[in-house]
């Protein structure tokens, strides 16, 4: 999705995405960001960034999204961009009841 830089945003959220790998982080934000859906989509290293702007009530919002790894071994790095967040969405897999 291509941003117009001449829209001007009313307001700027931070979001971040967390979960075990595997459970569609990724399909989820690029279906929102692009409508688009990858089929066999690779797993995501460290964090990726996508950004959206909404009209919303007639707002333009600004929502800046960070994908983090569900690997455990990249804990360190993600947990970097926690902060300053106004929001997170939590995904998981409904069937594993672990």
């Amino acid at each position: 999705m291509k941003t117009n830089p001449k829209i001007i945003c009313d307001y700027v959220s931070k979001i971040i995405v967390v979960g075990d790998s595997g459970v569609g982080k990724t399909n989820i934000l690029t279906r929102f960001g692009r409508n688009d859906f990858i089929q066999n989509s690779s797993s995501t290293i460290g964090v990726e960034f996508f950004t959206k702007i909404c009209e919303i009530n007639g707002y333009n919002i600004k929502f800046n999204i960070w994908d983090t790894a569900g690997q455990e071994k990249y804990k360190s790095i993600t947990r970097t961009f926690y902060y300053n967040s106004n929001s997170a969405i939590v995904v998981f897999d409904l069937n594993d009841k672990e």
